[in-house]
């Protein structure tokens, strides 16, 4: 166990250090310590060649050579020493992850201008004013500050974000419509008042309340299971967690899977605590993102709300770690360093004495095998908070209903939304599906319009009236005649999209106010969180969404969930595509009913008698888990058996077919341990980005030492410079 305080280690002037720089060396620098010495853990800039870049000094230097070759480090910057703790996380991280320490360290250090000396800086927010005159220019600048409420930036920070000259801004402040103003550089954050009274809480939550309030006052690693239904209260019980965390003076990460989510669970922690918390997710500024950092260091912020990458920031004094709907999948990152977030945060915790809640109402397997182990506590809530009651749920046989050509929405669904609209309340339409159509076709010739960089199908994007491919964001005009054969007008869309049903919508129900919730319709994340808002006020009548509206949004009037594919997430042979639909399903019907009436969830389904959608409608969940275990244990796969993603790519097909089955032969550090390598073979989606994707699959028993086994195999073969190789552990999609 790493202790939270310990004596620092100091290096006097002179003595030689190990330095861990950002950059992709793969090892420690040696350097001397500068005039004044430097602690064991101090982020500092050294030179790197004719550079200077951002380095921690990691322990000390080797030695071994000429001493009077070895250049001194330049300065010890301005900024709390990252703790062991930290520092022991990140080496763990990068051990199980195979990923360089280098890449690991720039993941702790992703905020700006951490070099640059402190004192007061030049800030512009939101002015009083309203220009003379508006232009294309300036009203993009009003767009920025708006969509970030009252936020500060800097000059360049506002220009490069609105896609403007600094001249543009300056003639704003010079009209009053901007604020310009000296501002101190990163203060810390308002206290939270821990002994605020919070919500009433009924009989299930409080006693939930106090025992993972006991676990945070006893000091020591713990994770619990906190399992609840939707609308259950989970929310007001960890934050009783996150009180008696502030109560002994350590520091509390809340973890969400979604930024449109913190608008609403911003406000709930300022009711409980009378102050906001720091944010950190790629809606906040530039400045911002440094405050908050330099202030998790220092221990100048009692609470963070984050993302993912929160993980990474350097807590003086890390208490709690809350991940809030611990299943979605967002929590895995897929590009870059490969890790996910909720296994990441347990470790985490473990090396600094803190608690972990894992929150949700549909948890994963891995989640809730350990529990059901007695690795994790579990506490469950079952029934909602207040007046609430759970929504009814039935499925609607598609089979026999009467459905006209280019319709999606079934009559039963159709009466149910206008019934819902007449009273005055809320229907929600789900449809797992961007865009306008996942196809376009042509009649002519059968040719289907495809990405030119990628082996993917281009999807319609009629309200940006372009073509997108989802896997590498490449657009393209909606064409005319067809690439193939140039018949003009034969083009035709296959398969609905948000957009697409919302047009049926729009016909359907002429008076309804229809509003499309979809991730790629947003200029920004503070415009979708006005949505949002917006919404929960009562500002629309029908709702039509993709996953993103199943993440713990609360409309109070929503009553109707008509789920339009329940069995889209059925297809294919994805080792978790049934535990992916019972969650996303019972998350997205759980939004209906959240108030004083009854909600009711209507799943659309070719395939009623498939044994996810009557597990779904049954609600026996935790039938469902252990048939999904038994599966699971039979097949060896995770959470009883170990899988690591290979995967190669590169611009030559030949090569990486041929690396591929190279590495496959020489698989012998492999069966030492039991474990068995899959392919090589395409991988589902075999080109992106016009490079050529090849994957191989590991796997291996539970106990087996797979990254050690793992890195002797990779290491026998050197990678040709075109070539790339990636290993994810523990992959949750096989794209």
């Amino acid at each position: 166990m790493v202790p939270r305080v310990a004596d620092p280690v100091f290096f006097d002037e002179g003595d030689l250090v190990a330095v861990l720089t950002t950059e992709p060396l793969g090892k420690c620098l040696d350097y001397k310590a500068p005039e004044g010495g430097c602690f064991l853990g101090a982020f500092v800039e050294v030179p790197l060649g004719p550079r200077r870049v951002l380095g921690l000094i990691w322990g000390k230097g080797e030695g071994g050579y000429d001493l009077a070759r070895v250049r001194s480090v330049t300065r010890v910057l301005d900024a709390a020493p990252m703790a062991d703790a930290m520092r022991t996380f990140l080496v763990r991280a990068a051990d199980y992850t195979l990923t360089p320490l280098p890449a690991m360290l720039r993941l702790a250090t992703r905020a700006p201008g951490l070099a640059d000396p402190p004192g007061p800086r030049r800030v512009y927010r939101k002015g009083w004013a309203v220009p003379d005159r508006m232009t294309d220019a300036r009203a993009r600048v009003l767009a920025i500050l708006a969509d970030y409420g009252g936020a500060a930036f800097t000059l360049s920070e506002l220009a490069d974000l609105a896609g403007v000259t600094t001249g543009v801004v300056k003639g704003l402040v010079r009209q009053g419509a901007v604020a310009e103003e000296e501002a101190p550089r990163d203060l810390p954050y308002p206290r939270l008042d821990s002994d605020r009274p919070g919500k009433d809480l009924a009989e299930d939550q409080r006693a939930a309340a106090v025992r993972l309030a006991a676990a945070v006052k006893g000091g020591r690693y713990g994770t619990t299971l906190l399992k609840g239904v939707t609308g259950s209260g989970k929310t007001e019980v960890y934050l009783e967690a996150v009180a008696e965390c502030l109560r002994r003076g350590r520091q509390a990460l809340v973890l969400l899977p979604e930024i449109a989510l913190t608008a609403e669970f911003l406000k709930r922690v300022e009711d409980r605590f009378g102050a906001r918390p720091g944010e950190w997710h790629s809606g906040v500024t530039q400045t911002e993102r440094r405050r908050l950092w330099r202030m998790a260091g220092e221990g100048g912020v009692g609470m963070v709300v984050g993302a993912r990458s929160a993980l990474f920031l350097p807590f003086r004094d890390l208490g709690l770690i809350v991940v809030d709907e611990e299943h979605d999948s967002s929590y895995k990152q897929e590009d870059g360093v490969l890790y996910n977030a909720r296994d990441m945060a347990v470790l985490r915790a473990s090396l600094s004495d803190a608690q972990v809640v894992l929150a949700s109402a549909t948890p994963c397997l891995e989640t809730w095998v350990n529990a059901e182990a007695g690795k994790y506590g579990r506490i469950d809530l079952t029934s909602r908070f207040g007046a609430a009651e759970l929504p009814t749920m039935r499925a609607i046989d598609m089979r026999a209903e009467k459905l006209e050509p280019n319709r999606w929405i079934s009559p039963t669904l159709a009466g149910a939304v206008r019934a819902r609209i007449e009273r005055g309340e809320q229907a929600l339409l789900f449809l797992n599906r961007r865009g306008y159509a996942p196809v376009t076709i042509c009649r002519a010739c059968g040719h289907q319009i495809g990405c030119d960089q990628c082996d993917a199908r281009m999807v319609e994007h009629r309200f940006q009236k372009r073509l997108v491919c989802h896997q590498c964001g490449d657009t393209k005009p909606l064409p005319t005649t067809c690439p193939s054969c140039k018949a003009e007008g034969r083009l035709a869309p296959v398969g609905p999209g948000v957009e697409r049903l919302a047009e049926e919508v729009a016909e359907r129900f002429p008076q309804a106010r229809v509003v499309v919730l979809s991730s790629d319709l947003f200029a920004s994340a503070r415009a979708l969180k006005d949505k949002i808002v917006d919404i929960a006020a009562g500002g629309a009548d029908i709702i039509i969404g993709t996953q993103l509206v199943a993440k713990g949004h609360n409309f109070p009037l929503l009553t109707l969930v008509g789920v339009i594919d329940a069995d889209l997430g059925l297809q294919g042979s994805d080792l978790r595509a049934a535990e992916r639909t019972f969650q996303l399903m019972r998350q997205v019907s759980g939004r209906a009913g959240r108030a004083e009436k009854r909600g009711e969830a209507l799943l659309q389904s070719f395939q009623p008698d498939h044994p996810v959608i009557r597990a779904i409608l049954s609600g026996d969940e935790e039938n469902f888990w252990r048939a999904e275990a038994v599966e699971r244990q039979v097949a060896g796969m995770p959470p009883y058996g170990r899988l690591a993603g290979i995967i190669l790519s590169s611009p030559d097909v030949a090569q990486v077919f041929d690396f591929g089955a190279e590495l496959s032969r020489r698989d012998a550090p492999l069966r030492r341990i039991g474990a068995q390598v899959f392919g090589p073979a395409p991988a589902p989606v075999a080109r992106v980005r016009g490079r050529h994707r090849v994957r191989l699959l590991v796997k291996g028993p539970k106990g087996a030492a797979l990254q050690a086994a793992l890195a002797e195999w990779l290491s026998q073969l050197k990678l040709p410079a075109n070539l790339r190789l990636s290993v994810d552990i523990d992959p949750q999609s096989f794209y």
